[in-house]
């Protein structure tokens, strides 16, 4: 019988801490948009990295960062939270956060595939065999088609919702190539951190750009809404990222990234228990094999 080590553990732990951040985010996005939520999760995040950050490094700011680092680190911010998750919390209102989550397994192929173009960093066979699996397994369930209306067969899910979901994928994944170039040694929570402070001025840009401040305040009203998201902010870019690192040190990098993304897979519960959604065979088969894809993708 397979024994789970600290690492294994610590990986599974970010797998779910990540379910409970989609869930969450999920029910709050519905009660009070997307701009709202995504300002007040990274202000939440903010604080709970500079504490953390505060404990273990002895100052609340990230200001031992070089130049170098805060540009790079900047830019990532505002491609992987401003544009990425703004799309991608979009698409967990069209289509929920399952389906969003899914999608969002194609992020590891894209990184590859940025990484190949960018960094010259040369995928293998076996990597190249993932992205495909990983591919064929979301495109299993997004290109189902549903019943007929007025003569014609739509897709089951938005085709909207579905495309917001790539957009976010490919802005995370493309903050994370920029993450690597501006700082692939600085530590991962300051890092963390000056990301989470450029979307905080994306955002506040985006939300008096399109005049949603009233909208603003009263998201800080609704308490159920502010609940989810001090929830989702806790489980996941803190804790999830914390725990996250810890797996990488405490096991190899493929084990460890394989098992995080076994959330396509765990949110299916949740996503039946609490909204009631009905899963057919088809799209827990394309969950498993997009995961499967990711597991191929990363233990080369």
């Amino acid at each position: 019988m397979m024994i789970l080590k600290a690492g294994e553990l610590a990986a599974l732990a970010t797998a779910v801490f990540w379910t409970v951040t989609a869930v969450s985010f999920e029910f709050a996005g519905k009660r009070i948009g997307t701009f709202s939520l995504n300002l007040i999760r990274l202000m939440i995040g903010f604080v709970f990295l500079g504490l953390f950050s505060l404990i273990t490094r002895g100052f609340f700011l990230p200001l031992d960062a070089s130049p170098s680092a805060w540009f790079w680190l900047s830019l990532s911010g505002l491609v992987g939270f401003v544009i990425g998750d703004l799309l991608l919390f979009k698409a967990f209102i069209l289509i929920g956060a399952r389906i969003s989550m899914l999608i969002y397994a194609s992020v590891p192929p894209m990184t590859a595939v940025i990484g190949w173009l960018v960094l010259g960093e040369v995928p293998t066979g076996q990597g190249l065999a993932g992205m495909a699996a990983t591919i064929t397994g979301i495109a299993l369930v997004v290109l189902q088609r549903g019943e007929k209306v007025n003569g014609a067969r739509n897709f089951t899910h938005p085709v909207g919702g579905v495309l917001f979901a790539f957009g976010g994928a490919l802005g995370q994944a493309a903050g994370l190539i920029m993450s690597k170039i501006g700082a692939p040694s600085y530590n991962a929570f300051s890092a963390t951190q000056i990301r989470v402070m450029a979307g905080i001025a994306g955002f506040v840009m985006v939300v008096a750009a399109f005049k949603r401040i009233s909208k603003l305040l009263a998201a800080f009203r609704d308490r159920k809404a502010m609940a989810g998201i001090t929830l989702g902010a806790f489980f996941g870019p803190f804790l999830g990222v914390s725990l996250g690192l810890v797996a990488v040190q405490l096991t190899s990098a493929g084990i460890a990234s394989t098992i995080m993304a076994i959330t396509p897979v765990l949110i299916i519960i949740p996503a039946v228990v609490y909204f009631k959604e009905k899963i057919n065979p088809r799209e827990i088969a394309g969950a498993l094999i997009a995961v499967g894809g990711v597991a191929l993708l990363f233990l080369t």
